[in-house]
Order: C-alpha cells, then sequence, then structure tokens
C-alpha cells in the first residue's frame, strides 16, 4: 500500500470512528424532555431516539464493534502511514540502524494523537454541545447498522444482559424527574441567566408546595380577628374600622367554636342600605371550610378548588384553631417577594452579616434567606420560633440565643411567650 493510500485511509477510518463517537456520546446526553418536544411536533427521529434511550442495549453494542474494528484496522495501517516519511528525514540525525525502529514508533505516536484529537475528544465535545441536533442525524445510519449487525449484536447483548442479571444492576435508563431535578435545572438557569433571580425563587416555591405545610403560609390564631354570634352592631363596627379584612370568622363563645364566616363586602351591603350588622341575619353568614394543619399547600389549593372556596380555618388533633389561611395566603408563598409589601416583611437584612427576622416567620425562607440546606430536627417545627423552641427546649426569653451553622439565632424580642424577632448574625470562624 502506498504512502498515499494509507494517508487516505487513516482519514477515512477517523472520519468512520468519528461518527460512533458522536453517536454514542449525543444519545448519552440528549434531553429527554427536549426530544418529547420534538416527537410531539412530529419528529420520527426524535421518537426513535427515544426508543433507543430505553433501550440502549442494541445501539450502544453497535458503537463499540465499530469503534474497536476501527482501531484495529488504524492499528495495522497506522504503522506504516507516516514511518517512510519520518525515516527519510531522520537518516540525517540519527544511525541508519536506529532510523527505521525511531520512524515506526513516531508515526505510532502520530496516528495515536491524531484519532485522540480527531475520532475522540473533538467529536464527543460536538456531542454534547449539540445533543439532540446530532442524535437526529445520527439515528438513521446507526439504524442501518443495527440491522447489518444483528447477529454480533445479539450475541453481545445476551452476553451483556447474563453479565448484568448476575451482577443485579440496571438494564434500563430511569428518566424519571425528581423535585431535585427540577430545583437543580431552575438554579443551573438562574446561572446561565435564563432565568431571573426572582423566576428561580417562584419555581422554588411551586416545586415546595408539597413539602410545606398550611402551617407555613396561615395567619396565626393569635393574629385572628374574629366576631361572636351574638356581638352587636357597634361592636362589629368598630372592630371592622380598627382591624379591616375581607373575610371575618363567627365563633360561638370562643375561637374554638367556629359557627361560619361574614364576608366583608356583605356587610358594606348591608351598612350601605342603612341596615343593622345582624350576624344572625339570613344569608350573612356562609358555612366555613374546615382542614387539618398537617395539609401540604399542594393539597390545600386542591381543598379550595374542590370547596370553590378561597378562605379556611386550620385546626389542630385536638379540634382547636390554629390559624385560618386563604388563596391569596398560598399564592404569596409562591411569588414571594414579587407580591410582599415592603411594610409587611417578615425579613430584613441589615447588612450582609445580618437578618432581623419575624419569629413566624416559615423555616423554608429563613433557609433561603440565609443560603442554608437544613436544620436539625427538620421535622419537628415549622418556624423561626418553633426552630429556637425545639433547640433551646423550652419558651424562649429575650436575650436567649442559638450558635448553629455558622450563625446566631438571638431572640430580641418576646410578647406573652411570642417570640416577635430575631436577629441572626453571621458568625465568624473562630469567633467565640
Amino acid at each position: 500500500m502506498t504512502p498515499t493510500s494509507s494517508l487516505l485511509l487513516i482519514g477515512l477510518l477517523i472520519a468512520i470512528s468519528a461518527f460512533f463517537s458522536m453517536a454514542e456520546m449525543s444519545v448519552a446526553a440528549s434531553r429527554r424532555i427536549r426530544l418529547r418536544q420534538l416527537a410531539d411536533q412530529g419528529d420520527e427521529r426524535a421518537q426513535r431516539v427515544i426508543e433507543i434511550q430505553e433501550e440502549p442495549g442494541s445501539y450502544f453494542t453497535v458503537v463499540q464493534i465499530g469503534q474497536n474494528a476501527v482501531a484495529i484496522l488504524a492499528g495495522v495501517v497506522g504503522e506504516g502511514a507516516f514511518s517512510g516519511y519520518f525515516e527519510n528525514a531522520l537518516v540525517w540525525l540519527l544511525p541508519p540502524r536506529m532510523a527505521p525502529t525511531a520512524a515506526t514508533v513516531l508515526s505510532f505516536i502520530v496516528v495515536t494523537m491524531l484519532f485522540i484529537l480527531l475520532s475522540d475528544v473533538c467529536p464527543k465535545r460536538f456531542g454534547m454541545a449539540a445533543p439532540e441536533r446530532v442524535a437526529l442525524r445520527v439515528v438513521g445510519p446507526m439504524r442501518v447498522f443495527m440491522t447489518v449487525l444483528r447477529p454480533f449484536v445479539w450475541f453481545f447483548d445476551r452476553m451483556a444482559d447474563t453479565i448484568f442479571a448476575l451482577f443485579g444492576l440496571p438494564q434500563q435508563r430511569d428518566d424519571k424527574v425528581t423535585p431535585d431535578d427540577i430545583l437543580a435545572m431552575a438554579e443551573a438557569g438562574a446561572r446561565a441567566g435564563v432565568f431571573g433571580l426572582n423566576e428561580q425563587q417562584v419555581i422554588t416555591n411551586v416545586v415546595e408546595l408539597d413539602t410545606r405545610t398550611v402551617g407555613s403560609a396561615m395567619t396565626g390564631r393569635e393574629r385572628i380577628v374574629y366576631f361572636l354570634n351574638d356581638d352587636n352592631d357597634a361592636l362589629i363596627r368598630a372592630r371592622i374600622d380598627a382591624h379591616p379584612h375581607s373575610t371575618y370568622l363567627v365563633c360561638d363563645g370562643d375561637i374554638d367554636h367556629v359557627v361560619g364566616y361574614v364576608d366583608a363586602k356583605d356587610l358594606l351591603t348591608r351598612v350601605l342600605a342603612n341596615q343593622p350588622i345582624d350576624l344572625k341575619a339570613e344569608g350573612l353568614l356562609h358555612k366555613v371550610l374546615i382542614v387539618p394543619d398537617r395539609l401540604s399547600l399542594s393539597e390545600m389549593l386542591q381543598q379550595f378548588r374542590q370547596a370553590l372556596e378561597d378562605f379556611a380555618v386550620i385546626i389542630n388533633e385536638y379540634s382547636l384553631v390554629v390559624g385560618v389561611i386563604t388563596l391569596n395566603d398560598v399564592m404569596s408563598t409562591v411569588m414571594g417577594d414579587l407580591v410582599s409589601p415592603m411594610d409587611e416583611e417578615q425579613i430584613v437584612r441589615r447588612d450582609d452579616k445580618s437578618w432581623l427576622i419575624d419569629g413566624v416567620t416559615p423555616i423554608e425562607d429563613v433557609l433561603h434567606a440565609l443560603g442554608l440546606e437544613d436544620l436539625p430536627h427538620r421535622e419537628e417545627y415549622e418556624t423561626l420560633a418553633g426552630f429556637l423552641m425545639v433547640m433551646l427546649r423550652r419558651v424562649p426569653k429575650r436575650t436567649d440565643s442559638v450558635e448553629l451553622e455558622g450563625f446566631r439565632f438571638e431572640v430580641m424580642d418576646v410578647d406573652s411567650f411570642r417570640i416577635d424577632q430575631v436577629m441572626v448574625t453571621k458568625v465568624e470562624a473562630g469567633a467565640g
């Protein structure tokens, strides 16, 4: 074989090996979601790639047969591809007996480097950079190879299946998308500039609806404004003037005996009609939705949808009222800072190392603000106040503090055993 023929054959072998490298990497790196979008748009090639990802054994067997066959041929042809050229050059530098050996070694090194660079590194990088585009183009030729090499593919597949079964290894790709996967993609999108920070936070909040309980978004018992069913007109008007809300609970004797709720617009209608406000008047009192305090926010949305309501009372296992929640509370949890008014911020960042946080702030919001993954005994509390009680094992008092995860949590204000404000300060390493 002439040197020119050897060089042409090596170039062909490099091209074939590069094809198999791209075919291998592109299918492995292709995103299932993107392929499904293309398949839904009518691209049959995308559906074939999805089928290969679900049953990849035969496909990658063909890739390995092709790459190894090319490697063997390259070894046979490559040894003498450049040796003649190198030998002619080296006779001027080395003794005549050493020149052929040195030329063969150099030829082997050059051919190996060309194969590594042009048939492995570059094709795989391209296959990784544009996986779906490459996979769609190679899937047709690869199906032809799979048909031609079917006997070899069958043999190697059976052998591989036996080995996998022997060691109990999974044989199919798991493409289930978990909440953690979604959060990771959102974070990657924010870093790449695809999402803004606010958009990333909204995605995170939506994903966390299944893990956050209604207690993290409710209005606590001590802040509920309610009427007793025998309150007179003057008392009701005074309470509405002092605490304007859209909805008010109506109770019999105390807050734990809820009989319904009244809508502020119905009360306004009676006022405009110069009628006295009588909570026992027909049509004024509405049946209230009662839900347990262990519901997640996602389940709460489902309850609102089924009951066609946007207001609910939350009770604990002893049937005591612990709070109320509205549809707006849930949506505010999702939208976060995009809809929260500045004068109601529960977390105020004072500087780079300190935050002033309301005691009833949901612990998930505290973790986000401080950049923490988790805190100890996470399942035992829902708010920052609950965290301090669990860590101190008693009702905290002013100046009590807990130091953990590089932060100091100090109680700044307590009102009737309720923790109002907590100062969170980042502690320097080694600080006492």
